[in-house]
This record gives structure tokens, sequence and C-alpha cells, in this order.
């Protein structure tokens, strides 16, 4: 009896301290102990269903039915030890499996740290304490290099439980990974003052996050920026120097295309609904912010385009329209018989029309520009000249003289076709009257 309560003892104690290393429940690992001994008596005595085992909950003793009839336990012998020991083995590393995946699933969408514990054929083995993850190579990042012995915190996407073993796929590229460490750094976020309302990522280049504050007296934008950056800086060198960009809610849709698009400036946003009920946005930029717009291999506006859930087009805006520049000159010929002052008045309304305030003309009922008065006194001028031109002009082409080079006489010969005549409104009057002109005999 006194051996029985000491291996009784002895049973509690090895109970107990599985219970406390493994937290597994102490009901389970009796349970678990008596069914082994159960398959261990049944390869003794055979297949037999009135074999009973039970283990006392106090004393830790061990007993045995076949029936009526009492199995002492130093009857079933090695053999039978060893199988028993082997099947309580396997049963209580099946209910760690349950407890682990039980936790874990629970932790599902969550980041967690652990420790880099190996490489299989690029799948990056981390240990998590209680249970082994795996990150395969598609969800590492390139730019990113870890070592056996690093610290990492990743981002749980599956937990799944295959036979005895739980399969915890961890990622680094997901885009929730960033948001857990917003959930980490910012505690408005955390404690849901501010919303992440949309989030995109391309992993080790540039994350774009779209947030709103719920409390009108919290900044969004500073909150997660922190005092001098130090919040986002702190969640940029978790990332490797990937980018953030933090874009305020806006329920326009232009408008949140054109912040979505920053730091490019956009000109001009034309949406389009498409046959399928999508949208399609053609944004309008200059020419020398069209790089920036598209980003490096696109990447820019292929994160606005999924952050916003449109389609984007980018257009230079001398493609859809070249800028016209309308040039304005004051004519000069003038004809004799209309009104100088009509005909500048009428020019500069045209040229009001076309070039605007830019025009530099005054407002109606301002006096014009110095400037201005001095062309048109000049027109004016002209123009009283040409009506006394015709009395002392000329009667034929052939009686025009030309003046010598170098000051010579005078030539008689045809009039020089390029010059001006009487009918094409010289703008200035010859001062010699023909009465005074000398001839060569």
């Amino acid at each position: 009896m006194a051996s029985g309560m000491t291996n009784g003892a002895e049973l509690l104690a090895v109970i107990d301290t599985i219970h406390r290393e493994r937290e597994i429940d102490k009901e389970i690992l009796f349970e678990s102990l008596e069914s082994a001994i159960l398959t261990a008596a049944r390869r003794k005595y055979g297949q037999s269903e009135t074999l009973m085992v039970a283990i006392d909950r106090e004393t830790g003793e061990m007993q045995a039915w076949d029936g009526d009839e009492y199995i002492p336990a130093e009857d079933l012998g090695r053999i039978a030890a060893q199988t028993a020991k082997q099947v309580f083995i396997q049963k209580m590393r099946e209910a760690e499996s349950d407890i682990v995946y039980r936790e874990y699933e629970n932790e599902r969408g969550k980041m967690v740290l652990g420790t880099v514990k190996r490489f299989e054929g690029g799948t990056m083995i981390v240990d998590l304490g209680r249970a082994e993850a795996f990150i395969p190579r598609s969800e590492q990042v390139r730019s990113e290099h870890y070592h056996p012995g690093d610290r990492i915190r990743a981002y749980i996407v599956d937990v799944e439980q295959v036979g005895p073993k739980v399969r915890i796929l961890l990622s680094r590229t997901h885009p929730y990974l960033v948001l857990c460490l917003f959930d980490l750094e910012v505690p408005e976020v955390a404690e849901g003052v501010i919303e992440v309302v949309r989030i995109v990522r391309e992993a080790g280049y540039r994350t774009k996050m779209l947030v709103r504050s719920l409390d009108s007296k919290v900044d969004c934008i500073g909150a997660c920026l922190g005092v001098r950056g130090s919040r986002i800086n702190s969640i940029r060198d978790e990332l490797g120097g990937e980018k953030i960009d933090i874009i305020p809610y806006i329920e326009s849709l232009e408008d949140l295309i054109v912040q979505s698009l920053k730091p490019a400036e956009v000109r001009r946003v034309d949406l389009e609904q498409q046959e399928d009920e999508s949208i399609k946005a053609k944004v309008f930029v200059e020419e020398e912010f069209l790089s920036l717009a598209i980003g490096r291999k696109g990447l820019n506006v292929r994160l606005a385009a999924r952050l916003c859930q449109v389609s984007i087009e980018i257009v230079t805006a001398s493609a859809e329209q070249p800028e016209e520049r309308l040039e304005y000159e004051v004519a000069r010929e003038l004809d004799p018989h209309e009104d100088a002052e009509e005909i500048l008045a009428a020019e500069a309304a045209e040229a009001a029309e076309y070039l605007g305030n830019d025009a530099g003309l005054p407002p109606e009922g301002e006096e014009m520009p110095e400037e201005m008065g001095t062309e048109a006194a000049e027109t004016i001028e002209a123009a009283e000249a040409l009506e006394a031109a015709p009395e002392s002009a000329p009667e034929s082409a052939d009686e025009t003289e030309a003046p010598a080079p170098d000051g010579g006489e005078l030539v008689e010969g045809p009039a020089d076709p390029n010059e001006n005549s009487v009918d094409e409104a010289p703008t200035a009057l010859d001062d010699t009257a023909p009465d005074e002109r000398r001839e060569v005999p």
C-alpha cells in the first residue's frame, strides 16, 4: 500500500509538472494516461470490452478491472508499460496541439513577435515559443534580410491543424501588418478614435493609408505622424524604410483621387461610369508632374487606384487641348474714311475679349493709359494726313521720284512697287510739295 501511495504521489507530481509547463489541463492528462494504460492492457489481455482503467484524482493510484476481476498494475509487465508511455506521450502532444490551435486561432489577423530559428529551402521558420510558424518566400520582403536568432514581427495569415501539428502561416508583406504597427505605436488608432478606412501596400516600397478621425478634436494626420514624426519613423524603421502616405478621408471621389496622387499636382479629374458599373477616372496633370503622378514603374498611380477603388488614367494637359496663346497687335493701316477712335475702341474691345484682365486695358469709364493714348494720337494724325494726300499726289507713277543715294540728285523713274501708294494708305505723308521738287534736265 505504501508503495502504491508512493507511486501515486509520484504520478500526481508528474501530472502537476506537465500541467504547469505545457498548460495542459490536468483532467486531460489523467484521461490520456487512462487511455494509454487501457491500450496496453488490451494488448496483453485481448480486445475485451470489459477492461476498465481508472486513476484516483486524489491519491494518484491506478486500478484496472476485467469485468469483476481486479488486475494489479504490476501484472501488465514491462512491454505494456512502454506501450502506455508511448501512447501517453502521443495523447499529450495531441492535447497540446489542440491547445495551441485554439490559442492561435483566436490570434488570427494579429501581429506576433518571434525569433528566426532556421531556413528550409527559402522558407523561414519562426519560433513563437509554444509553436513554430513559417514564412514562405512569397510572404517575405525582398529588401529584408534576416538571420537565425533575429527577432521578427509578422502578421498571422492562417492557422490550420494538420494531424498532431499546427501550421501557422505568417507574412511580412500583408497590408494589415502596417495597421498592426499603427495599433502598437498610435494609441488613437488602438482605441478607435482614428479609423483606418482602407490600406494598400507594395511591400518594401510604399504604403497608402486612408484615415479619418471620429473625434473632431483629434487631428488624424498629426496623431499618426507623432511629434516630429516620431511615431511614423518607428513604423518605417520596422518596415525597413518603406514609405507611408497618410491620406485624410474625403467624401468627394474627385478630391480623394487628387489627394491620393500626391505629391503630384492634379489639374482636373473626369469621372466616367463604365458598363460594368465600375468607375474610370481620367486625371489631367501638367507635363512636369507626369512622372510623379505615375511613380516608379507605375507604383504611385497603381496604389492610388486601389485605394480609391477606381481605374485611373493619367493624361497630360497638353494632350487634351494645347493651350492657345493668342497674341494681339494694334493695326497700323487705317481706312481714311473711318473714325480712328472708333476703330481703336473696337480693337481694344476685341483684345479684351481674347486676353481678359491680362490685356492691361482700363475698365469702362476710366482714362486710357498714356502709352495707349499716344498710339491713338499717332493713328489719328495718320488718318488726317491721308485725307489731304489725294490732292497733292502725282498723277501717274512715272512722275514719282526717289532720292539718289548718298544725298545725290533726284532721278526720274518708275515708282518702286513695294513703296506705299495713295491707294495703299501710307502711314506718313511726304512733306515736300510737288512744286518744290527739282527735276534733272
